[in-house]
């Protein structure tokens, strides 16, 4: 999982980070917002989920539906 932080400043997003206790996966600052373009990303939170071989197999935005997501992921374990 990888988080892209774009919006506020570097230190907020530090704070988000130890806040919500996200620290184990890779969070990559992005102050241009070029990672929402190339994922054509209107909004937060929104989440992409990809298969092992870069193809997108789910797209939320919003509520993210904890289930649909385990169940796509459990096809990849």
């Amino acid at each position: 999982m990888i988080g892209f932080g774009t919006q506020d400043s570097l230190g907020e997003a530090f704070e988000f980070v130890a806040e919500r206790g996200t620290e184990s996966f890779t969070m990559l600052w992005d102050s241009s917002f070029e990672s929402w373009t190339a994922f054509e990303i209107t909004g937060q939170p929104t989440v992409i989920m990809f298969s092992p071989d870069g193809e997108e197999i789910g797209r939320w935005r919003g509520a993210i539906p904890e289930g649909e997501v385990l169940e796509l992921a459990a096809q990849f374990a």
